[in-house]
């Protein structure tokens, strides 16, 4: 049974493996070679497009296994290929990044960073978190630990996701919430539906001098929309993720006011990526003995 998985650091998390298993490394420059066609557990790299293109090819692949919770960025899966992603491995990683973009932003800590740089002691107030009103906007295994992180922090949470449950909202309902809220953590899949959700409408309903968080992906955001409100000093942001991207240098949201940019690491942490291996050698395991597998992907989830 052939498992190829990218030739990265952390590769030895995944552990021993079954001995019917052969291992085999997914260059990361180089061309993949011929034997990647035959097979049957594959963990890809977003990064590596000549992979990605031979999916249709590999006529015993069984398995598709991301490192990453997000799964927007592969082709169309072949029939009968289950894929399964890496919910629960990054869980920590964004959500550290998340409440630290969000006390930097109500601190003004990019602010101070600059006037740093120009040796400039330049004093005011900034904002404190506590009695803020903060919605969690895809609240699913990210969610609930943004959520543990924000517990002693004095805030309010308004929960959103896909469906309504007890004590979380439909998105159905967030037309009606977004203007209660000072801060808003996107953290929900790109997909079909989700795709431009924050459009100027919605945006334009937020609270003025409210903060947008978004760590989940930049189309969920309608950025032309988000950079007027930015300019107009209608609302504050901090993104881990842009549309496009990477976000050109000379593109206009670098220099929006109010505005924090990182490039798309919130979730890359060497923690997280060790947990991310050792749930492919945990999913191996469970495929060679016949059990249910985890993180099984259905509907875009």
């Amino acid at each position: 049974m052939d498992l190829w998985i990218p030739d990265r650091p952390d590769r030895d998390a995944v552990g021993d493996l079954p001995e019917q298993v052969a291992l085999h490394l997914i260059p990361g420059s180089a061309a993949p070679p011929q034997a990647i066609l035959d097979a049957q557990l594959l963990v890809p790299d977003p990064e590596n497009h000549r992979v990605l293109g031979l999916l249709g090819r590999m006529p015993r692949l069984r398995v598709i296994q991301t490192l990453s919770a997000g799964i927007d960025w592969l082709p169309p899966i072949p029939q009968g290929v289950t894929l399964c992603d890496a919910r629960g491995t990054r869980d920590v990683a964004v959500a550290e990044w998340v409440l630290a973009a969000i006390l930097a932003s109500t601190r003004m800590l990019g602010e101070l960073r600059d006037c740093q740089r120009e040796h400039e002691w330049r004093w005011r107030t900034s904002g404190e978190l506590a009695g803020s009103r903060v919605m969690i906007l895809g609240y699913g295994s990210i969610g609930v630990a943004v959520e543990a992180r924000l517990a002693a922090l004095e805030v309010d949470l308004v929960r959103v996701a896909r469906h309504a449950r007890a004590g979380v909202h439909s998105v159905d309902d967030l037309r009606s919430l977004i203007g209660l809220v000072d801060i808003v953590v996107v953290l929900l899949p790109l997909t079909p539906d989700t795709r431009g959700l924050l459009d100027r409408d919605l945006l334009a309903c937020m609270r003025p001098g409210a903060l947008l968080v978004n760590a989940a992906r930049g189309p969920i955001v309608n950025s032309d929309a988000l950079l007027e409100l930015l300019r107009a000093g209608r609302l504050r942001a901090a993104l881990d993720v842009t549309d496009p991207e990477p976000l050109p240098s000379d593109h206009p949201l670098w220099d929006a006011p109010n505005t924090l940019i990182t490039p798309h690491f919130a979730g890359d942490t060497a923690a997280a990526e060790r947990r991310a291996f050792a749930l492919v050698g945990d999913q191996v395991r469970r495929y060679v003995q016949g059990e249910p597998l985890v993180n099984v992907v259905e509907h875009g989830y």
